[in-house]
């Protein structure tokens, strides 16, 4: 039996953390939370599991360049650039299509690159057993995590029955997949104790991940067998890429597949996990000092509390008589934003992007 393989999702944008996430170098190519970028971490996570040649990362054209310079320990045909977005359901069936090339029945994970997790001895544990499931039927698994909050910015998963015992861990049928709630919809998730957060992190084989795409996505299932025709024959990979990818149908893998399987498994996390949504979310990594202010680089806070303060190359940052506040300060543009408007910063990004020499600070 082959070793599994590991396809890392590294295409995000991370808006939210402007001025220090570029388009170039976005949130997963810095080291927001940690000394490493966090697809570095996201690979160090994952290596005591699988070889350097059994790990992929999918990411865009525009940030390549980015990707590759922190991969550098990754064969460099490992690392695939869409040559555009078409959101996750395209880059899951093109890393079947590559796997497949290689394995026919290769078992995979996907996985996002731009997660906080520090005990990497438990997750790889959880995958470990998400690999084991996958391997011993045709299922799709989730990794669940239970919720500590009700939060309404991430999507639920329901269990239902337990569907196998596997490494000592239960896994559980999944009863349905639910989108963003409002509070008072996942207070009640959370207090039933049925629901966990749907991470993006999901394990499976090239053929059952091939046969749902068939059945469920057929318009997506017709690009994709050209990309998988063309490497059956030994083509190279990215001028066939070029051709097809435009044409390939926009849609999540939540939508086209998940949502409508009904061989889709869950297994309960054991580790410590956050998406780093938010600048706020940061805060939650470091130590604060005596007023709740947690700073990073050249930085001081005079007569303040609870604020959060980042500096690059240096540049002293001095936040004085001040709460509440967000301050990052890079080479050619400063953020100060009240922590509460810190899901407004996207919408900030899009009117930078209007201005005549906005594109340099994007």
């Amino acid at each position: 039996m082959s070793d599994p393989y590991i396809v890392i999702i590294a295409g995000g944008k991370g808006e939210r953390f402007w001025p220090q996430s570029r388009a170039e170098r976005p949130k997963q190519l810095l080291p927001i939370v940690g000394d490493a970028p966090l697809l570095t971490q996201t690979i160090d996570r994952v290596m005591p599991i699988v070889p350097a040649d059994h790990i992929y990362v999918i990411t865009s054209a525009v940030q390549e360049k980015g990707v590759r310079e922190v991969c550098g320990g990754l064969p460099k045909q490992n690392i695939i650039a869409e040559p555009e977005g078409r959101d996750t359901a395209a880059a899951v069936g093109l890393a079947a299509a590559i796997i497949g090339a290689r394995d026919p029945n290769g078992v995979f994970a996907v996985l996002p690159a731009d997660h906080v997790i520090h005990n990497g001895k438990k997750y790889q544990s959880d995958l470990k057993a998400a690999f084991t499931a996958a391997k011993a039927a045709p299922v799709m698994v989730t990794i669940g995590i239970t919720p500590d909050e009700p939060a309404t910015g991430f999507g639920y998963v329901q269990r239902g029955k337990v569907w196998k015992t596997i490494r000592r861990k239960s896994v559980f049928e999944v009863k349905r997949f639910v989108e963003k709630p409002d509070l008072k919809t996942a207070k009640k998730y959370v207090k039933s104790g049925t629901y966990f957060w749907n991470a993006g992190m999901f394990v499976w084989s090239v053929p059952v991940v091939e046969t749902a795409i068939a059945k469920f996505a057929p318009e997506l299932d017709a690009g994709l067998t050209l990309i998988r025709t063309a490497l059956a024959k030994g083509r190279k990979l990215v001028p066939v890429m070029k051709k097809v990818y435009p044409t390939l149908q926009k849609i999540s893998v939540d939508y086209a597949l998940l949502e409508k399987s009904d061989n889709v498994v869950v297994l309960p996390s054991t580790f410590d996990w956050d998406d780093v949504g938010a600048w706020p979310a940061v805060a939650r990594h470091y130590k604060p000092d005596a007023s709740g202010n947690v700073g990073r680089g050249a930085t001081l806070v005079e007569q303040g509390s609870n604020n959060i303060v980042f500096s690059e190359g240096g540049h002293l940052v001095t936040v004085v008589g001040a709460d509440n506040l967000i301050v990052v300060h890079t080479k050619d543009a400063t953020l100060v934003c009240p922590i509460d408007q810190a899901q407004e910063i996207k919408a900030a990004v899009k009117r930078v992007s209007g201005l005549a020499d906005g594109a340099k600070f994007l």
